[in-house]
Parts: structure tokens; sequence; C-alpha cells
């Protein structure tokens, strides 16, 4: 819905009974506000306020605020440094009731937009330099006389034709905000998530078996080390879709440190930093046999276990086995969530005892980690899966009566994971890379002669790091 002819505010406010509140003293406005662009869109269920603010002529002027779920404006970059730059009208205090404790500061900016910021906010992100450190980007503000009740306002001033506001605190400290840095952080529900998703963590696109020849892509191995577009895209559709293909890969077992050191570094595990995946004689782990590997995520003992699996392969079985299977475990995890949720809320909530114990490069290890199969966070979204049948413990912690349910639930997300699976063989120069936080792997076994090997070289990345680089990229891209 939007604003196409004159609309009758009291109307509105009379049918929906909204309270009316005032602003103080505390003021600061330049020239005519515009109340509102023929483009606005409307969200019916904000609630409406009558804000009453004295301009410099002394004429009350009536503002309709929170009815509208604002406009947003992007993290500097190419697109927004051509674009006009919103300056404020007007910045006010806001009075709060007093059972309301939040103190709010409303910025109008020339757009007709209108945003609120809380006061102790604004005064914890002081930019002066005795408060804000530009070379670290930090925080210096003393926190320890940092007093929330003794916080006070004095004066606002638009400052630079709008372009600023300074903000002087009951202590005469001075705080001074560049409006499209403000704009940058405003708190509106919309931006709050756009930002979340930009810059946090790019929401991820799930996806069932027949979806695969829609969702893995192909990057060329030189491309993404050598184009800085080329690696943005992979890790886009690494975060996206949880799987993505590397080829033309030169065949040497450096190859994966070098995609790593692209990125940021390689995760090194008890296994090492990279890791040869070939049928071994006496080994401690059931992914160096030539036998079929069931399903699994990787290292589920870990607390931090690595995030994105790489896997290089040299050489391939010529044998009808060595088959790579994968699914995405998240798009099953919000399948039980929603059609059957007892039996999620069973592996959401149990924990279980993840354990390895052998030893390898780094000497004798011993790994213990309780976790649920299916691990869900503060916000309801999924974190990471845990699923590996030789790596689960014979010790099970949870009272008697609940083991069979979790069983019987187990056994319905391994029939899910396999039906959901899909099937192929990578070839020489081909690096596998996915997300072991999301997708569980296994593969087909295989015949493993002198004349008929499987040669893989694997290596992990961390999460933290692949995030990282994308924002960097976003930014470098963005400016130039």
């Amino acid at each position: 819905m939007t604003f196409r002819s004159p609309f009758n505010y009291l109307s509105l406010l009379h049918r929906l009974r909204a309270p009316i509140s005032s602003v103080t003293p505390i003021k600061a406005s330049l020239g005519a506000i515009p109340r509102w662009s023929n483009s606005v869109p409307l969200t019916a269920c904000h609630r409406v306020m009558m804000i009453h603010s004295q301009s410099n002529d002394g004429i009350c002027r009536k503002a309709v605020s929170a009815i509208v779920e604002q406009p947003l404006t992007k993290l500097p970059g190419k697109q927004q440094q051509q674009q006009q730059p919103s300056l404020i009208t007007a910045a006010y205090q806001l009075q709060m009731s007093e059972k309301q404790r939040h103190r709010l500061i409303a910025i109008e900016l020339s757009d007709g937009a209108r945003y609120e910021f809380p006061l102790v906010w604004l005064r914890d992100n002081c930019q002066c330099p005795g408060c804000f450190h530009a070379g670290s980007n930090s925080r210096v503000l003393d926190w320890e006389h940092f007093d929330v009740d003794r916080i006070r306002l004095k004066e606002i001033t638009v400052i630079e034709e709008g372009a600023r506001v300074q903000f002087t605190w009951s202590d005469d400290h001075k705080s001074e905000f560049d409006a499209q840095w403000l704009l940058e952080r405003n708190f509106s529900e919309h931006h709050r998530k756009k930002y979340l998703n930009d810059w946090y963590r790019p929401r991820p696109k799930l996806w069932a078996k027949g979806d695969f020849p829609q969702v893995l892509k192909n990057f060329d191995f030189n491309d993404v080390l050598n184009e800085d577009e080329a690696l943005r895209g992979w890790i886009e559709a690494l975060i996206r879709y949880g799987i993505v293909m590397i080829k033309n890969a030169p065949l040497t077992e450096q190859e994966c440190r070098k995609l790593a050191d692209r990125v940021g570094f390689i995760r090194k595990t008890h296994y090492g930093e990279e890791f040869i995946v070939q049928a071994k004689e006496g080994t401690s782990n059931v992914a160096y046999l030539s036998t079929p590997l069931q399903m699994h995520s990787d290292l589920p003992y870990y607390d931090y276990k690595p995030g994105c699996n790489l896997l290089h392969c040299l050489v391939q079985s010529q044998s009808a086995g060595g088959q790579n299977l994968i699914a995405d475990a998240f798009y099953v995890a919000e399948l039980m969530r929603h059609e059957l949720p007892e039996d999620f809320a069973i592996l959401a909530g149990t924990l279980v005892n993840w354990t390895d114990l052998g030893q390898d490069e780094g000497g004798q290890f011993h790994s213990i980690y309780r976790a649920p199969v299916i691990c869900v966070g503060r916000d309801g979204n999924l974190e990471r899966i845990n699923h590996s049948v030789p790596q689960r413990d014979s010790f099970f912690n949870i009272p008697v009566e609940k083991v069979e349910p979790w069983y019987r639930a187990m056994s319905t997300f391994v029939r899910l994971i396999h039906r959901e699976a899909v099937e192929f063989k990578t070839a020489p120069g081909d690096i596998l890379t996915f997300s072991n936080i999301r997708m569980v792997h296994g593969r087909t076994g295989y015949s493993d002669t002198e004349s008929n090997t499987r040669h893989i070289v694997g290596a992990y990345l961390d999460w933290d790091e692949i995030y990282s680089k994308l924002r960097v990229l976003k930014r470098k891209l963005s400016q130039e």
C-alpha cells in the first residue's frame, strides 16, 4: 500500500485510538520537514503515535510516526556513493511515559524518512577521540564510569547544513554523528534484518535432492585464486547452497592449501593440516578404508568443529564405486521441524556424546564433546548438524526412559538424509567444497588395488574466516 493522495491522519488516529506523546524542548530543525514521499509503504500492524514538535517560528506541527517500515540504505558502496546523500532536517528527544525506560532521539531526514535512536546508544557510540579510537575502529569509552541513569541530554544541534548532528550532554561532553553513519545503523526492523543478511551471515537456501542440478555451481580454480569476483562468487554460493565444485585444480597435494590461503588459513586438527584420504592398513579412521563410508559430518567431537571441507581429487577409482554421497541436513532438519515436530524436538534437545580416540599426525588424542544432533541457535535458526555413527560414543548420559525415543527419532533422520542424498563422482582436478556444519556426506565402497587407487587430499576452513573474507571483498569491490 502506498500514499498517492492526501491522507487524513487525525481520522486514522481516532480510529486506532493511539496514545498521544509529546516532545521535550530539546530539539533542532532545518527548514520545513517533508512528511511523506509518494512511495512510502504502510505497514498496518504498526502502532500510531502523535508527536508534537515546535518549529522555530512557533507553529506547532503534527507528524504521524511509527506507521511506516522505513526505507533502507545500504552500507557505503559504489552505488550509494552515486546517490544524493540524505540530510538531517530535524532532531529531537521524544518524551516517554514514566513506565517506559527507554529514551529515544528522533532523526528526520530530507527524503522524508524518520528514525529513532536510543539516547544511551548514542552516548555509548560517541565518535570523538576520547571515546573512539579510529585507527583500530574500537570504542575506548571508559565503561567503568559509564552510568546509564546519569546520561542526560542538554542540547541537540543540526550542523553542516544537515550533514551532521551534534549532541551536548549534561556534563558538556559533545558527540557528533554523520547523517549517513546514523542511517546505516538505524533500528528499523527491516534494516536490522537486512544488515544481518548482508553483513553478518547471509541466509542459506535449503535444497532437496531434486533441486541439486540447479544448486551445484562450478568455479574455475585459477579464477578463484586470481580474481576477487570469482572468489566472492564461490564464497557466496558456498554460504547459500552449502556445496560448490571447483574445477581444473593442478594435480598436486598443495592446492587445498593455496585455496585456504586465499581465504585465510587452514584449520588444523589432530589429523594435521592437509590429510590424505586413501585406503590405509591399520588406520584409526574409517574414512581411510575402501569400504562404504556412512553419511556423516566430520569431527562432531570438536566444540568448535571445522566449518568447511575441501576435498581435492588427485586420482579417482576406476571401479564402479567411490561415488560421493551428500545431502542438505538443514533441509532434512527443517522438514522434521514442520512435519515431525516431536522427533525434531528430541534430536534438538538430547545431548549426545561424540568421541574420537586414536593416534595420527598430531600424536595420541582422546576427544569428547556433548551436543545434540540438531543444534538450534537462540534465534531459532539451525546452527549445526552432528552425525557420525562411528564417532557416537557408547556412553549415553541421559535418563534411561529417553534412550529408545531418541533412537527412533534418529532412525527417521538417517532415513531422510539417505532419501535426500545425491550421488556423483569427482574427477581428478575437482575440489569439492562443502559446509561441514550443514551437509552430511559419505562414499560408496570401491575396489582398491595396485592398479586401481583413489587419492584425495583434504583440508578444512573455519566459517569465521570465510565470512570475514566475504565482508572484505564486498567493501573492496563496492569501492572499485
